[in-house]
């Protein structure tokens, strides 16, 4: 049975060096999910693997049906998800091209389907959130990341989840830094959330493809990103391949 699952975000929307074996289009009670399902073997290990924003990346971040997404692997089996995504550095250490495994997160968010316990016939629960990523993910991320190779790893982190799909203004990534937030990304919530409430262990690997805006006295270069996010997400997936070979053995 695949429990692993990959949620790819921006420059990830397919997994190089995966053996695909089935594709799965789920129907969920939430809609439909950013896309089918790819089952397969990653490193010799069985993975699913799910692209946020869609196959062809359409979806913006406010848009993604983050419970159908979530609801869909739950129903697939899937126990535990790491979950991609590039972001902006905040923290002196997120330099670009680093690979940041964040241990908490600020939810900046509004206006998004952001839990499945929403009213109806059944009574509200409440979940702890103190501590929102699993903490052996992360560790096998952080491992994984540091025997990957020549890449630069910030092992925790504050991710501060904003709404998008605009970039930041200089005084929100000035609060935000106040607040704690080392890194800034679009996509962190409800998707951390809604997994916790489904049981499903879930760790973030942040991709910093930027300075947030007004951390090194420049506009954020959007001609740029473009070249960095393919730069960046090649780390990512040498990370992630250490991750499910370390499994593996």
């Amino acid at each position: 049975m695949t429990t692993l699952a990959i949620i790819g975000g921006t420059g990830l929307t397919q997994m190089e060096g995966l053996t695909v074996t089935r594709r799965e289009m789920v129907k969920t009670p939430y809609g439909a999910p950013s896309c089918p399902i790819v089952f397969g073997e990653l490193g010799g290990r069985p993975v699913a693997f799910l692209a946020r924003h869609g196959s062809t990346h359409r979806i913006p971040p406010h848009r993604v049906n983050y419970c159908a997404n979530l609801w869909a692997l739950h129903s697939v089996g899937v126990e535990r998800i790491i979950a991609v995504g590039a972001v902006g550095g905040i923290g002196e250490d997120c330099l670009v091209g680093a690979i940041v495994v964040p241990d908490q997160i600020i939810d900046y968010t509004h206006s998004r389907e952001s839990t499945f316990f929403d009213g109806g016939e059944d009574p509200v629960e409440h979940i702890d959130f103190s501590y929102p990523y699993d903490e052996n993910l992360r560790q096998a991320l952080i491992s994984s990341a540091r025997k990957a190779g020549d890449i630069s790893v910030v092992d925790n982190g504050v991710y501060g989840a904003t709404q998008g799909p605009r970039l930041e203004t200089a005084a929100e990534i000035r609060r935000m830094a106040q607040d704690g937030c080392t890194i800034v990304g679009m996509t962190g919530m409800p998707e951390a959330s809604l997994a916790a409430e489904l049981g499903m262990a879930y760790a973030c690997c942040g991709v910093v493809i930027n300075p947030a805006a007004g951390t090194n006295d420049q506009p954020v270069d959007i001609n740029a990103l473009p070249a960095a996010i393919a730069d960046a997400m090649t780390n990512a997936r040498g990370v992630l391949m250490h991750t499910l070979q370390a499994e593996s053995d």
